[in-house]
């Protein structure tokens, strides 16, 4: 059911829709809010290789610390105490820093369906993936992905281009 505020705004959703759609560079099959990759060259790179990019954010912890102000006191007369009076700051602590990773990836036109069966296929021999296999680049495919790199060193759920070459999808890099 579309609401009243919904229909105030849908101008801007429309225009953000299309933008989006325009700059579409996902796989086939792939989920609308899920980047794949990126054409934009690392420097010192040789053009017209895709890369993929990994963000693990920063993680950041609220540490809450008590000072004391003014300790207990006894008057002379052995009036009661007046109570401890404690100062409370609250302060946020980068706990482990953003780290961003760039790294190779097969370009979106060899992600056709019949090398995303493939990489359902390698996955399944290795224990990785329990699923049809549909050449579709769904969810339940790049857990698997993910879980698989993520024990290579690269938790992402993008398909790097050494773990296509591990899985034999392309062929091996030359010896230079």
């Amino acid at each position: 059911m579309i609401s009243p505020r919904m229909i105030r705004h849908l101008p801007t959703l429309l225009l953000a829709a299309s933008v989006t759609t325009a700059c579409d560079n996902r796989l086939p099959g792939a989920e609308a809010d899920h980047p794949t990759s990126r054409t934009a060259s690392a420097p010192g790179v040789t053009p017209g290789i895709c890369w993929g990019r990994n963000v693990t954010p920063a993680v950041v912890e609220t540490v809450t610390e008590q000072t004391e102000l003014k300790p207990n006191e006894t008057h002379e007369d052995g009036a009661a105490p007046q109570p401890t009076a404690y100062k409370t700051e609250t302060r946020q602590v980068i706990v482990q820093e953003r780290v961003e990773t760039q790294f190779e990836i097969p370009c979106t036109g060899t992600m056709t369906p019949e090398f995303v069966a493939s990489l359902q296929r390698a996955l399944t021999a290795r224990g990785y993936y329990r699923g049809p296999i549909t050449g579709q680049m769904n969810a339940r495919t790049r857990a698997a992905l993910r879980s698989y790199q993520s024990r290579q060193g690269l938790n992402s759920d993008i398909l790097s281009m050494e773990t296509a070459r591990l899985l034999g999808l392309v062929a091996a890099k030359r010896p230079e």
